[in-house]
């Protein structure tokens, strides 16, 4: 299974495929008919939503939805414990709402790195549910509210909302194709490396929608900038601003600070602990290739990397 969805990943990633093998070349038929098959599935689910037969929830606080257009090494997870971090610290309390893949690594990693914060975790399919039951568990805040009365919203028994841990806004998680909840601002990662692949929707390509879905995008952030040249980054953001002037680009890159223990989270180890060493790298991520650039990057020439594709 691990064999095969390597190829399709290579596949999907191929410039020309006149440069494919044999067995590669022969998956593309049956690939091309299921990319159709997804692309028609696609379109009648977006059309539902658009034309009222399938309801969109509304929750009584701010959504922020952290999405992609292609599967894996985009920057999610990253990017939202990043704004649960930045929500805890303007006094709002955060709900993360995920899915839970891969056996609920990421939610456990964010349960790790979030511990000393006030944000909470809500994980299951039916995210508009699972919104609704922490709410009335926990009870919420809106912060426009307080924003346009201009009003303290600091309550003197509990000395603020934030303490009191009621939610105040709500990151959704994996949410660009999940169209059951109304969002307020809507981030899609980009991977800089292997922005849209072939550019054909899965499984034959990368992508789970088509580019024009930019459009419904707020903010655009190009993941691993660091890793490609400056004349590739302006051909990515010109090419998002083509299907939606008005988007906002930013960049980021992975810059590791620290080591730690496997048994012990809360220790920090200085980078510099792997000098004149030799260091095996076992990756498990969406884009493992970029894990291993970012390194060679910090320690080179110190690492020998080995990469296992999840």
């Amino acid at each position: 299974m691990e064999k095969l969805r390597r190829i399709v990943n290579e596949i999907a990633y191929a410039q020309d495929h006149a440069k494919l093998t044999p067995i590669q070349s022969s998956l593309i038929p049956l690939l091309s008919l299921a990319s159709s098959l997804y692309g028609i599935s696609l379109f009648l689910r977006h059309s539902f939503y658009r034309f009222g037969f399938f309801s969109k929830h509304r929750l009584p606080v701010p959504v922020i939805s952290v999405g992609n257009l292609t599967w894996g090494g985009n920057g999610k997870t990253p990017m939202v414990e990043f704004l649960a971090h930045c929500l805890a610290d303007s006094e709002i309390s955060p709900l993360i709402l995920t899915r839970g893949y891969a056996g609920g690594d990421e939610v456990r990693m964010l349960e790790r790195h979030l511990l000393e914060r006030p944000a909470k975790i809500g994980v299951g399919a039916n995210r508009a549910a699972t919104a609704a039951s922490f709410i009335e568990k926990y009870g919420y805040v809106d912060p426009r509210d307080c924003a346009s009365s201009q009003k303290n919203c600091i309550n003197p028994k509990v000395g603020s909302h934030l303490k009191s841990g009621k939610i105040g806004a709500v990151i959704l998680d994996d949410g660009m194709q999940h169209w059951s909840l109304r969002r307020d601002l809507e981030i899609v990662m980009v991977n800089g490396l292997m922005p849209w692949g072939n550019r054909k929707l899965l499984p034959l390509g990368p992508l789970r929608e088509p580019l024009m879905a930019l459009k419904r995008a707020d903010i655009a952030v190009v993941h691993h900038a660091d890793l490609i040249s400056e004349q590739n980054l302006k051909d990515i953001e010109l090419e998002m601003r083509d299907i939606k002037k008005s988007l906002s680009i930013f960049f980021t890159r992975m810059a590791p600070s620290y080591l730690f223990e496997v048994g012990n989270i809360n220790s920090k180890i200085p980078l510099t602990a792997v000098c004149n060493a030799n260091v095996l790298c076992v990756s498990a991520i969406g884009s493992a290739n970029a894990f291993v650039q970012s390194l060679q990057k910090v320690f080179l020439p110190l690492l020998y990397c080995l990469s296992l594709f999840r």
